[in-house]
């Protein structure tokens, strides 16, 4: 594969961990913008018009969470393959009530599964388009089930990076 693949934003407070992202996806062939938080991220989405957003759930200003609830109540990004990445459970990221988001990753994560998550979204999006069917017309990988149906025990057995 020549080129970029495709286009992420990153969203993550801490700039370590935002850098580390931005490295292994670029490695990849991914072209990568990021976000110190949720209120940045809903200002640059429709300016850059990523194919995959990636989120923490704690940071300031606008949380992960609300960021994924305003990205799907949105028409223009309802459709966008969102990855919930953070060291919170899933359940524990919002009480048990996550909004309806494309994968999630328990921090600290493998680079490997980083990559292959997002790989696996971005073809997703790219058959997915709002324009050919609705956003949820599709069947999503089974390697990436929705947050709300992923077994905890697989989120958890990405941890091995620190």
């Amino acid at each position: 594969m020549s080129g970029v693949s495709g286009r992420v934003l990153v969203v993550d407070d801490n700039k370590v961990i935002r850098q580390l992202i931005r490295v292994n996806l670029e490695l990849e062939g991914f072209e990568v913008v990021t976000a110190a938080d949720g209120a940045e991220c809903l200002d640059v989405v429709h300016r850059v018009r990523p194919d995959v957003v990636t989120l923490d759930v704690v940071m300031p200003r606008l949380d992960g969470i609300k960021t994924a609830e305003r990205l799907r109540a949105d028409p223009r990004t309802s459709h966008l393959p969102v990855a919930i990445i953070s060291a919170c459970g899933e359940h524990e990221a919002a009480g048990g009530a996550v909004p309806r988001v494309d994968a999630f990753l328990a921090k600290p994560f493998e680079p490997t599964e980083l990559v292959r998550v997002v790989r696996q979204l971005m073809h997703r999006e790219r058959r997915e388009r709002p324009d050919a069917a609705g956003p949820d017309s599709g069947e999503e990988p089974a390697a990436v089930d929705g947050a709300e149906e992923q077994d905890p025990r697989r989120a958890r057995s990405t941890r091995g990076m620190r």
